[in-house]
């Protein structure tokens, strides 16, 4: 496979080994891991969550801010080939602590940015210029839960066919509290987002789930999973046919050092994840196949897929 119809893998490094002074980066390397580059560095608020516009040549990415007690992060968007024209999409005051973004266009609809807001307790979107900012989930009040992490959202994906919206309530620290939900990607009529009636619970008792990814093709969800082993540590994935949880959880992938972001690569049926401890692997849908990409890269957060074919 040639360098151009590999694609290019996208990720963020926290950039902790420097702390205080931390120096986040968003690298790139082709799928077989070569070719790796720095697109931006020198990130101070902490960024997490990574998205590509491809139609636009544009890439999305949160900040969770100057510190968790802070109450300033952002999201912001650059040139995906040069990293220049940074632009401040969402400002501070918006969203608290934002984690995982996705891009989505469900059926009939425009595009839209997808977020969790971890300390926040919130499931976000807007328009991918920032307009129209909206809250489609609340899980509490971050006055008075405030350090209730299982209200924390964290990971997010959506199925635009049947228009849902997943996300992760990872719970504390190696808790066995996490929980994946799942809801409308519109508020039923008079309902507000701290009183949804149609919020499902698909999983719980998970060890700490974080970042979620969709396959629209076989209606499959995917996340990983920074918990304790055996089953943290992980890379899981669970049928939602036709529109239901199978319920039952496949652990694809183990062994992880606090694993975080993910991405699906559905043509060549592969997937991108991370982890805190610095790796970027490469694997094959069904978890065969794990690759080493990087090693000891940095403190790896949000992951992207771009092929520029």
């Amino acid at each position: 496979m040639d360098s151009k119809s590999q694609g290019r893998v996208y990720f963020l490094d926290l950039g902790l080994v420097t702390y205080p002074n931390v120096n986040g980066r968003i690298l790139s390397c082709l799928a077989d891991g070569s070719d790796l580059r720095e697109l931006l560095t020198g990130m101070k608020s902490f960024p997490d969550g990574l998205a590509i516009d491809a139609t636009n040549n544009h890439l999305y990415w949160t900040n969770m801010g100057s510190s968790v007690f802070a109450d300033d992060g952002t999201i912001q968007r650059c040139d995906i080939e040069t990293g220049k024209n940074v632009v401040t999409i969402v400002p501070t005051g918006f969203t608290h602590t934002p984690k995982q973004v996705t891009i989505a266009r469900p059926s009939g609809e425009q595009e839209k940015l997808f977020w969790c807001d971890r300390e926040g307790m919130k499931v976000m979107r807007c328009n991918l210029d920032g307009s129209c900012i909206e809250t489609l989930v609340s899980t509490g009040d971050p006055n008075i839960h405030k350090g209730d992490a299982t209200r924390w959202c964290v990971g997010i994906a959506v199925d635009t066919k049947r228009k849902h919206v997943y996300w992760t309530q990872k719970g504390g620290s190696k808790g066995h509290q996490g929980r994946i939900f799942r809801a409308g990607l519109n508020l039923p009529s008079g309902a507000m987002p701290d009183n949804r009636t149609d919020i499902e619970l698909m999983f719980g008792n998970l060890p700490e789930p974080v970042d979620l990814e969709f396959d629209e093709t076989t209606e499959t969800l995917y996340w990983t999973d920074r918990g304790d082993p055996p089953f943290g540590n992980s890379v899981n994935s669970a049928g939602m046919e036709g529109g239901k949880a199978g319920i039952k959880r496949r652990l694809l992938v183990r062994k992880l050092h606090e694993g975080v972001g993910i991405a699906l690569e559905i043509k060549h049926g592969r997937m991108f994840f991370t982890d805190i401890g610095g790796g970027v692997y490469a694997a094959k849908l069904d978890g065969s196949g794990k690759k080493i990409l990087c090693k000891d890269i940095g403190d790896c957060t949000g992951i992207a897929f771009y092929s520029a074919l």
